[in-house]
């Protein structure tokens, strides 16, 4: 009886072990794999900035006053001498009352010069004086003359702006140059200040060639020393989908800026439009440059690549069997984020495996 008890005992333990072996059986996973291709590499970088005028010219006024009328408006063309506004002189007082007192004086040095002169000339006429001695009192009397009409001449442009003997006014505000008016920053009626060498004056418009704009963006310092003036470029603008202008890179700024911890560079390119398209000025824009190129490179998926944790060298797993995987190091040259160019480590035959990612998985059953 005791036998039978201790056979069962054992009969149960091999049953129980058994099926935990079975439990514990582990499953041998399959992974999918993927092999080396050839393709062209193309590394770029985005620059963001905006789209301007090559040359926009501010004009502003010969004298300071009040805007009196304005004759155009924004997004007119206007070619160069074009009237677009004048401005009514506020003349100031005291500029006036000082030139007034000026004149007075002058006016009395006329007298006397004039007195003296025909004094002279009786003298001189009758031979009594040389005439070396009466073309002095000339030039006094002819000096004294120009000095009142000069005296003149500045109490009317404090008074007007002008001393109505030029073709144009200082009054009237002219076109310096032909284009498109990009602002026109003054209303009627406000004050302006004329532009001197202490003071920039007041802007009454802007004008500048639409038909000439330029790309002005900031690229980071870890990619401005790739960057090559004469190399073409491609600008997409925000306001116009699905069209790209070319363009071409003419500078790259010798000195950057920190902007957000980061240093950036400006870069300014010619961009070629497309007659059909109106770019207006200020669109902001990305302009994509390409910083290196490789045709037809022996190339790798970035998403094959695992780095080791301490060296952080890239690695693959190669497939030498069923579910064994043999790990092998890898050298890469350029990348574009998703293709990589691999150098060493690996053949066009190898089987690399695609990590996370599983074909089938099989589960070895005992009978």
């Amino acid at each position: 009886m005791k036998k039978i008890i201790i056979g069962g005992i054992i009969v149960a333990l091999i049953v129980v072990l058994g099926w935990f072996g079975k439990k514990n059986s582990k499953s041998i996973i399959e992974y999918e794999t993927d092999k080396l291709y050839r393709t062209t590499i193309v590394k770029k970088t985005v620059a963001t900035g905006k789209v301007l005028p090559l040359e926009e010219v501010e004009i502003k006024p010969q004298v300071s006053g009040i805007i009196d009328k304005i004759y155009l408006e924004e997004g007119k063309i206007v070619k160069k001498g074009d009237l677009i506004a004048t401005v009514r002189i506020v003349p100031n007082e005291q500029s006036l009352t000082s030139v007034r007192g000026q004149i007075t004086n002058l006016k009395i040095n006329l007298n006397n010069s004039l007195i003296s002169y025909n004094r002279n000339k009786k003298l001189f006429d009758k031979g009594v004086i040389s005439r070396s001695e009466f073309e002095k009192v000339e030039l006094a009397y002819n000096q004294a003359k120009q000095a009142v009409k000069n005296a003149q001449n500045d109490y009317q442009i404090i008074l007007k702006g002008s001393t109505g003997s030029g073709a144009s006014a200082n009054t009237n505000i002219r076109a310096t140059t032909s284009g498109m008016i990009l602002e026109i920053p003054v209303k009627e009626g406000y004050q302006v200040i004329q532009s001197n060498n202490f003071n920039a004056g007041t802007t009454i418009a802007s004008i500048a060639d639409m038909s000439k704009m330029i790309f002005e963006g900031k690229v980071d310092e870890a990619e401005v020393g790739k960057l090559k003036e004469g190399i073409a470029i491609e600008v997409s603008l925000g306001a116009i989908d699905n069209k790209k202008f070319p363009a071409k890179l003419n500078f790259i700024a010798p000195k950057g800026t920190e902007e957000n911890g980061a240093v950036q560079f400006k870069i300014k390119a010619d961009v070629t439009l497309d007659k059909n398209i109106f770019v207006r000025a200020g669109y902001s824009a990305n302009a994509e440059i390409v910083l290196e190129q490789k045709d037809s490179v022996l190339s790798i998926k970035e998403a094959l690549l695992q780095f080791d944790k301490k060296t952080e060298k890239p690695y693959v797993e190669v497939k030498v069997g069923d579910g064994k995987y043999e790990r092998k190091d890898v050298e890469i040259g350029l990348s574009d984020g998703i293709n990589a160019e691999l150098i060493s480590g690996v053949t066009e035959k190898d089987e690399i495996k695609v990590w996370n990612k599983n074909a089938k998985k099989k589960k070895e059953e005992k009978k």
